[in-house]
C-alpha cells in the first residue's frame, strides 16, 4: 500500500479491529489516525493502538488522509458527511464505508459527488482478524484502490469482491448474520451434550471445537459440503438418524436452512 494515510471516522470495535490488524501486519502506526469524540474511548485506543494520531476532529482526518474509512453508526452518517464535504472535495480520498445499509450513491452526494467508494460489510469475527468481509466498489474506484481497499480488509480477515451493489444484501445475509446462526448450533450442540449427560463446560468445548473443526475441513477441502456430510452420515448411524429428525433440514432447490433442537435420543 505504499504506506498510504488510511484515517477512521470512528472509533468503535470494528475500527478498533482494523487498525491492529493493519498494526499487527507491520503497517506503520504513523501512516493511521482515528476521529473519536468520546475521551474514554481515545483513551482505550491509545493504549491498545500506540503510535496511532488520534483527535476529536473528523474535518482533520478528512483533509489529510488517502482512503477514509467511515465507521461511524448508520443513523448519524449522512450528518457527518456533509460536514466533511469541503475537506473531503479538496482531498478527494479513497473512500471505505463499513455502515450497514447505507447506499453508495448516497455517500457520494452527502460527501459532494465524484468520488471513489467502496462499500464494505463485514462481520463480528474480524474483531479477531478471523472476519469475512464483501466488498464492492463504484464505477470512479481504480485497480489501485481496490487493492488498497483489499489490503485494509484483509488485515482483519478474507474479503470477497462482489459484482453489484445489490449483492451487499445477499453478504449481509450469509456473513454478517451467519455468526449467529453458527452461535445457535454451537448451543443447541451443547445443550443436547448436558442432556445426554456431559456437563455444560465439556458440552460446551466439545461443540466449539467441533464447529472449529468442521469450519477447517470445509475450507481445506475441495470437496462439496454433501461430500462432506456423506463421511459422517453412516448409514444407519446417530448423524443419519439427527438429520434425518431434522436437526437441520435444508429444502431444495433454495436450500434454506431450518434448525430444531435435537431430540435427545438420537
Amino acid at each position: 500500500m505504499d504506506n498510504k494515510i488510511i484515517g477512521f471516522i470512528g472509533g468503535g470495535n470494528m475500527t478498533l479491529a482494523i487498525a491492529s490488524g493493519l498494526l499487527g501486519s507491520g503497517y506503520p502506526p504513523e501512516s493511521l489516525c482515528i476521529a473519536e469524540p468520546h475521551a474514554e474511548q481515545r483513551e482505550r485506543l491509545a493504549a491498545i493502538l500506540p503510535g496511532v494520531d488520534l483527535t476529536t476532529d473528523n474535518a482533520v482526518i478528512a483533509a489529510n488522509v488517502d482512503c477514509l474509512v467511515l465507521a461511524t453508526k448508520p443513523q448519524v452518517l449522512a450528518g457527518v458527511c456533509r460536514e466533511l464535504a469541503c475537506a473531503v472535495q479538496e482531498r478527494k480520498p479513497l473512500i471505505v464505508s463499513i455502515a450497514a445499509g447505507i447506499r453508495g450513491a448516497d455517500i457520494d452526494a452527502w460527501l459532494g459527488g465524484g468520488l471513489s467508494i467502496v462499500r464494505v460489510m463485514p462481520n463480528q469475527p474480524a474483531l479477531l482478524q478471523r472476519g469475512a468481509s464483501g466488498l464492492f466498489a463504484n464505477e470512479l474506484t481504480s485497480n489501485d484502490e481496490r487493492e488498497l481497499a483489499s489490503e485494509i480488509l484483509t488485515a482483519v480477515g478474507e474479503v470477497v469482491w462482489v459484482k453489484s451493489e445489490a449483492d451487499i444484501d445477499a453478504v449481509t445475509a450469509v456473513s454478517g448474520s451467519g455468526p449467529a446462526y453458527f452461535f445457535l448450533l454451537i448451543d443447541m450442540l451443547a445443550k443436547t451434550a448436558v442432556e445426554l449427560g456431559l456437563d455444560q463446560e465439556a458440552g460446551l468445548q466439545l461443540a466449539v471445537q467441533t464447529a472449529v473443526g468442521a469450519a477447517q475441513m470445509a475450507a481445506q477441502t475441495e470437496d462439496s459440503m454433501d461430500a462432506l456430510i456423506a463421511r459422517v452420515r453412516s448409514p444407519g448411524g446417530t448423524t443419519a438418524a439427527a438429520l434425518d429428525l431434522s436437526l437441520i433440514h435444508i429444502s431444495e432447490p433454495t436450500r434454506h436452512i431450518c434448525l430444531s433442537r435435537m431430540p435427545s435420543s438420537a
